[in-house]
């Protein structure tokens, strides 16, 4: 699939506004694409002011503040609060624990449990009194209600913070707040435009409903598809029985994927997250149904994905960097430099055996 212009270049200038400056030739390895279409790139976006060229690399027209190491001379630490059981997270969390380790900072890593309410605030009081300098931080935020009212008392946090993998929403009070966070709609963008690039004109999405990342997916996946001419119908369902805030309302989704295959001829479909997408797979077999003989799947998150049967396509967030440039961040706000970033980095689309043309 060749990627569009225009796309290619708005990846480029992530990349580059992520890292400060890339280089030309890296740029192309990672993008699969030629070094000269990347320098005519580069030139593009410096000829419309978004970076600047210098010899054989591309360079952020905002330069960060290199942080100083801040070391553990006095016992102070950055503390990592993220979600229990979420293995995506898991390298964000590795890629920020590298990076601030390698800054001489003791990292303390705090799991909030799965109950009513934001656990996430009562474990930030406690460890604010353990002399932590920084945090980094991902709640769960299962609701958009329980979003918004977290938002005052993040803000309010004393000590330089970074939401990670969470995008608040524009014009919050946590909006000026730092943070980093793959760009979701790119990664629906990938899903679809592979699927309709090999023909497929009825897509659904199977998608969770109880988390930031599952509601940026929904509503990128309803704007990208409606746009789309060569989709003929598009559908939303829940891609488990536990995937939504209300669990009592949960349909029998793998009853109703079928159903859109067999009795709809929907032949095209993405699944969030990994797990969901495999056990969904598995109920369009017992259907009768074969990926990707019958339907061709693109999983969303790209952690176990590869690990089927049929190795599933999927979009893979740069997790690890992810972490890593918000511990980046963080370096940089306790060194005191730099004003508050909001940073998006972006996904790459891995084809695998479970897509194929119609």
């Amino acid at each position: 699939m060749r990627e569009l212009g225009g796309d290619r270049r708005r990846r480029i200038l992530a990349a580059v506004e992520a890292r400060g400056e890339a280089r030309v030739v890296d740029l192309a390895a990672e993008l699969e694409v030629s070094v000269v279409t990347v320098r005519r790139d580069v030139e593009e976006l410096a000829r419309e002011g978004r970076l600047r060229r210098g010899h054989g690399v591309a360079k952020s027209l905002v330069q960060p503040k290199v942080a100083q190491p801040v070391r553990d001379a006095d016992g102070g630490a950055v503390a990592l609060v993220v979600p229990e059981r979420h293995a995506y997270l898991n390298e964000a969390v590795h890629g920020a624990r590298s990076a601030l380790e390698e800054a001489g900072m003791r990292v303390v890593l705090h799991i909030a449990p799965r109950v009513e309410g934001s656990a996430e605030h009562s474990i930030v009081e406690r460890v604010l009194a353990d002399d932590v300098r920084g945090l980094l931080i991902a709640p769960r935020w299962r609701t958009a209600a329980a979003e918004e009212a977290d938002y005052r008392w993040i803000a309010d946090v004393p000590v330089p913070t970074v939401v990670m993998e969470r995008r608040p929403r524009p014009g919050s009070v946590l909006h000026a707040t730092d943070s980093v966070c793959t760009d979701h709609w790119y990664g629906v963008h990938l899903a679809v435009d592979h699927l309709v690039s090999l023909g497929h004109k009825r897509i659904v999405l199977a998608a969770r409903d109880d988390s930031p990342t599952a509601r940026a997916l929904r509503a990128a996946f309803a704007e990208i598809a409606s746009a789309r001419r060569e989709i003929e119908e598009m559908a939303v369902i829940l891609s488990a029985p536990d995937a939504g805030p209300d669990q009592d309302t949960s349909p029998l989704t793998e009853t109703e994927l079928a159903d859109l295959v067999g009795g709809r001829g929907f032949t095209g479909a993405v699944l969030h997250g990994d797990v969901d997408a495999l056990m969904l797979v598995e109920r369009l077999a017992e259907a009768g149904f074969q990926v990707p003989r019958d339907c061709s799947v693109v999983a969303y998150d790209d952690v176990v994905a590869a690990l089927g049967s049929t190795p599933l396509t999927a979009i893979a967030p740069p997790k690890a960097e992810v972490g890593r440039v918000a511990a980046e961040q963080l370096l940089r706000r306790l060194a005191g430099g730099g004003r508050p970033q909001r940073v998006q980095l972006m996904p790459e689309l891995k084809i695998r055996g479970s897509t194929r043309a119609v």
